[in-house]
């Protein structure tokens, strides 16, 4: 997958970070050492002396492995010695060493000259970050999402009380191939806020979540089909992602472009067996009078479906605080 000019840059400096974070911790901890046994501070002078010595008893002539025999004994009694150190203060070197994020490449990102995994990983996650960024996370939770503006109406309440308990539920069992879900219903009903609550949930297990409105999807489509200067790819973003939010399937603007685009994106993420929740305004039957019956008949077939019903929790919202 290619990614633009500002995910790479945000990936390589989230990169070096993380390297000079564990270099930095390693070289505190090692000063704190040495503040506690001088000693071993001299003995890693010491040693550096004595590599230097063998590095010139190399060039010098003379009798070299005798030379060199010597220095060797000398490195090894005072590596002894040093250990003997660390273990007095209950260390090992181990301790010291930087704690890297990734060990194989040293968050370095390359391994032999290749790209390393945790690279990749890092990039990808990156692109879902932007691509979801400055979305209301943190107000939209499971605890938050109140039941009360239902309590007029017994049908909703039973309604909406099952599917807080389906959405928790869906949120604690994701997995990499869980089901997808549609959650349809009049506007205000809490769609948005359950599926962020999800989001949340996918986000500490790890799961490269990309969450967004189709609108917001689609004018980046409409971007990325005049702009290639920075190969961006959107699309290849939500295909490739742990789980993808559509919010709001319906609000965009028509077109026979953009429909084919979310029947791409939907039908690659149902092929390769990734989880889709959308949410949307619009029941089946007209998701099929707008978007005809291919894209229909994947969300009919392959989608749960969660129904949402009440009044406008906004509204109701509203009304609560001018009452009081």
């Amino acid at each position: 997958m290619s990614y633009d000019r500002r995910v790479l840059e945000a990936a390589r400096l989230e990169l070096e970070q993380r390297k000079q974070t564990a270099e930095a911790s390693a070289a505190a901890r090692q000063q704190e050492f040495f503040q506690r046994c001088p000693r071993a501070e001299e003995i890693r002078r010491e040693l550096a002396h004595n590599a230097a010595a063998a590095a010139r008893a190399v060039v010098s002539g003379g009798d070299v492995r005798a030379q060199m025999e010597r220095h060797k004994a000398h490195g090894l009694a005072l590596s002894r010695e040093y250990d003997a150190l660390l273990a007095g203060c209950g260390l090992t070197r181990r301790d010291l060493a930087p704690s890297y994020h990734c060990p194989e490449c040293k968050d370095t990102g390359f391994v032999d000259g290749r790209m390393c995994a945790c690279y990749r990983q890092l990039r990808k996650q990156t692109a879902y970050r932007q691509l979801s960024n400055g979305l209301p996370l943190a107000a939209s939770s499971f605890e938050r999402f109140s039941l009360e503006c239902y309590q007029d109406d017994p049908r909703a309440l039973k309604q909406m009380g099952a599917i807080l308990r389906a959405c928790r539920e869906y949120a604690e069992r994701l997995r990499p191939h869980s089901p997808s879900l549609l959650f349809y219903g009049g506007t205000g009903l809490g769609k948005t806020h359950l599926s962020l609550a999800i989001a949340n949930a996918a986000i500490e297990k790890g799961f490269g979540v990309v969450y967004g409105s189709v609108q917001s999807f689609t004018s980046s489509f409409e971007k990325e089909r005049f702009d290639r200067e920075d190969e961006q790819s959107t699309a290849g973003s939500m295909k490739d992602c742990d789980l993808l939010i559509l919010d709001d399937l319906g609000a965009e603007s028509e077109s026979k472009y953009i429909n084919a685009a979310l029947y791409d994106v939907i039908n690659t993420r149902m092929m390769a067996d990734r989880p889709t929740i959308i949410s949307s305004n619009l029941n089946l039957k007209e998701i099929e009078r707008r978007y005809g019956e291919r894209l229909a008949s994947r969300i009919a077939g392959y989608y749960g479906k969660l129904e949402f019903m009440g009044r406008d929790m906004r509204a109701s919202a509203q009304r609560r605080r001018s009452r009081s």
